[in-house]
Formats: structure tokens, sequence, C-alpha cells
């Protein structure tokens, strides 16, 4: 089984990715977060400061890191999201904005009041769209969905919120039906989640959901959640 666990920012993919895997012994892919990404590809920025440009070098960088990753494990694997995310995130800058906090107070950017510069982006997100929707097609046998039940965090690294997230959410699900990639949505509490989630696969078990929790709060325990321009860049290209 090749299987997505999907959702938008704060959604708590990754927490769950983790959990899962120690808890049904699958393993996951491993790539590298944008967050991880972000000190290495655009030295001294954060997300929120980006140009278009910036973006795509990170969706490109995001999706082929995904790629190998899920090549790693043909006999299957646990997903944080697919790439689908970073296509969804990059046609909503379209009409947010490419800090999408300083449009916090429109429902959308007027299209006919885009910049000959996100003119283009928009035309290259969707190119990428084409080749990303493809990949995943090709690549998962299904996904999970977990439901916005959990507030964003205020965390400095996810320049968005309520309307914009809505909006990917909305625009992943669209996708997956298009797509006809079969797919549930879950929430609940995180045991809960784990609970749900290995019956609806009818996934093995090969610890207790105490286990598998206090071991992925560990484990997320270790990742550097420093904002990225506050990060060590001594290997930054």
């Amino acid at each position: 089984m090749k299987l997505a666990v999907s959702g938008t920012y704060s959604a708590g993919k990754t927490l769950t990715v983790m959990a899962l895997s120690h808890y049904t012994g699958i393993p996951r892919t491993l790539a590298r977060t944008i967050r991880e990404i972000l000190p290495h590809a655009v030295p001294g920025k954060s997300l929120a400061e980006c140009t278009p440009a910036e973006y795509l070098q990170l969706a490109m960088r995001r999706h082929v890191g995904r790629a190998v990753e899920e090549a790693r494990h043909p006999d299957g694997f646990l997903s944080d999201g697919s790439s689908l995310q970073e296509w969804a995130y990059g046609a909503m800058r379209v009409k947010y904005g490419m800090d999408p906090n300083t449009t916090r107070e429109l429902a959308q950017v007027p299209h006919s009041a885009l910049s000959a510069e996100m003119l283009f982006f928009e035309a290259v997100v969707e190119q990428f769209g084409r080749a990303f929707r493809q990949h995943v097609k090709e690549s998962f046998d299904a996904y999970v969905h977990l439901a916005n039940e959990l507030p964003l965090s205020a965390d400095g690294h996810r320049p968005m919120h309520e309307g914009f997230r809505a909006a990917c959410d909305e625009m992943l699900l669209r996708t997956l039906d298009e797509l006809k990639i079969p797919y549930h949505i879950v929430g609940g509490s995180l045991e809960e989640r784990l609970i749900r989630i290995a019956e609806l696969f009818s996934f093995p078990t090969v610890t207790s959901t105490e286990d598998a929790i206090a071991r992925a709060h560990k484990e997320y325990a270790r990742i550097d959640k420093h904002l990225e321009t506050a990060r060590d860049r001594a290997h930054a290209a």
C-alpha cells in the first residue's frame, strides 16, 4: 500500500505519519520538508519572503525529494502529504499573494491586478501541476485526508490565514476526485486517527497506540523548528 496522509498546513500530517509508521511498521518516506530545504535553497529568507521564482525552485526540490524517497519503498510506504501540496500552495498564492498574510482582509487578489511576473508564475505553476498530478496518479493507491480541526500554528513558518487554508483544502479534495484516487477523511485525536486508518486499510499493528504516539512525539521533538532565517547556514550554497 502506497498511502499519502494529506491535508493543509497545521492539519497534523507529520505527527500522524510518524505515529502511524510506528503503529503499523510500514515505513514512511523521509523527504526533506520546505522548512528544511529553505536555508540551503534560499539562504536568509523565510517562506513569506520568497519571490515567485524562488517558490518554484522550492516546489521543484520538494517534488524531486518526494519522488526519490517514494522510489526507495517499492513495496509500500506512508507519505507526509504529496506533491499536490506544493502545487496547491503555489496556485493559491496566485489568488492570495506570495505572502497570504498580507491579503488577510481580501477574499482574493483580482486576476486583473496580477503583475506580469505573477501571470508567468501562474502559468508555470499550472504546468508543474500537470506533472505533479500525473506523478501522484501513478504513484499512490489511496489517500487519508486529515480534517482541518487544529488551529494554525503561530510559529512564523506558515504564511497564511484560514481562508487560504480552506481554499487549499478544497482544491486538494477536488483534485483527488478528478484523479479518481480513493480517499477517506479522518479526524479526531491522534489515537483515534491511528485506529481509524489502520481499520480502513486493514493494516497490521506492531505496537500499542500509546507507544506509537510516545515514539512519534520524541521523533517530532527532534525537528529543528527555528525560523528558517535563524538557522545555521554554514552549508548553504
